[in-house]
């Protein structure tokens, strides 16, 4: 995506400040002729394009927030959702929710709906295809014009902003060394696209903790599939060509198509094979057997980015970016050896 030009980067570029930029654009008597020149050519030549996000916020509050979630099937998605309208009900503001189906495109077309002048802040979590690209140019933008933002969950460490994220590491951790304390040692993750923040972060807790414990990290038992993947078949030979007694799923979609594939192979979980699984979804709950579960506590996470968002909005602050980790909790049901 080619990159789009901003007040900063023609400042920067040109040695000046943002403030002459604006001015020189706006053709303001204050800036000389001379200077006014230089910059509108640099504009016109770079195709600069001036953007009105966020123009009427610098001025007054519209009460109203902005939130973009990839995907509203997922039950820890639409649980976020719930936390962030409760919180920012209890502050006087309502809540425009956008949904970016995993894509880049629509994600940038979100942000450009929400950010017309129409609301005060965004919080949102990054698509699949915009964590793929590793582009961010669109959420840096929003933020040059002075629209404030929070990510959560999916998150990346070149965005500078407010963050909300699960201790994915720790709890992927804690859940693969309660399933070596109970006996297993054939122990398999179940992941995807490692561009993911929450896939990697959760694949480290799970490498970790076979170190930990002395056991072999064998990359034959890590099986990464699409994070849209609708076929069994690398899922049942995974398991049928693999000596495994635990697995992990990056996901509860996961956990519950694998523990399908496994018992249609004959084996029995948690017995022969334990599972657990990222979200406490209602499937987890009605699976059979009962999924065992990591807690992500959607709600919370919710409640904590609004209230990032809105004390921001309300304070005016700048900088100082804060980072809010929400402790999971391990839930374990018939899928695990208690």
């Amino acid at each position: 995506m080619k990159r789009r030009v901003t007040l900063k980067h023609i400042a920067k570029e040109l040695d000046v400040s943002v403030s002459t930029v604006s001015k020189a654009l706006k053709n303001s008597e204050e800036i000389s002729r001379e200077t006014k020149e230089k910059i509108q050519a640099f504009a016109k030549l770079y195709n600069y394009r001036p953007n009105n996000i966020a123009l009427s916020l610098k001025n007054k509050k519209t009460k109203n927030i902005g939130v973009i979630i990839p995907d509203i099937v997922h039950h820890f998605f639409t649980t976020v959702f719930r936390g962030i309208e409760h919180y920012a009900g209890e502050r006087g503001y309502n809540v425009m929710i956008c949904v970016s189906d995993e894509s880049f495109e629509k994600e940038v077309l979100n942000m450009e709906l929400l950010a017309n002048g129409s609301i005060d802040g965004i919080i949102m979590s990054l698509s699949a295809e915009t964590q793929e690209r590793n582009d961010f140019n669109h959420l840096q933008e929003i933020m040059d014009q002075g629209i404030p933002m929070v990510l959560f969950d999916r998150v990346s460490d070149e965005v500078a902003c407010d963050k909300v994220i699960l201790n994915d590491i720790e709890i992927a951790f804690e859940a693969v060394e309660t399933m070596i304390n109970s006996g297993k040692r054939k122990i398999a993750l179940v992941t995807t696209e490692s561009y993911f923040n929450v896939s990697s972060d959760r694949a480290q807790g799970y490498e970790k903790a076979l170190i930990s414990n002395d056991l072999q990290l064998e990359k034959n038992l890590v099986l990464t599939l699409p994070y849209e993947s609708e076929d069994e078949i690398p899922i049942w030979e995974f398991f049928e060509s693999n000596e495994i007694d635990a697995v992990l799923c990056v996901n509860e979609i996961f956990a519950i198509k694998c523990m399908d594939v496994v018992q249609r192979q004959g084996k029995k979980v948690p017995e022969d094979i334990s599972f657990i699984g990222f979200t406490n979804g209602i499937l987890s709950r009605y699976s059979t057997p009962k999924l065992s579960t990591v807690a992500q506590h959607g709600e919370r996470m919710g409640e904590t980015a609004a209230k990032l968002l809105i004390d921001r909005i309300e304070n005016d602050l700048e900088g100082n970016y804060k980072t809010e980790v929400i402790s999971a909790t391990l839930i374990h049901r018939d899928s695990t050896i208690n």
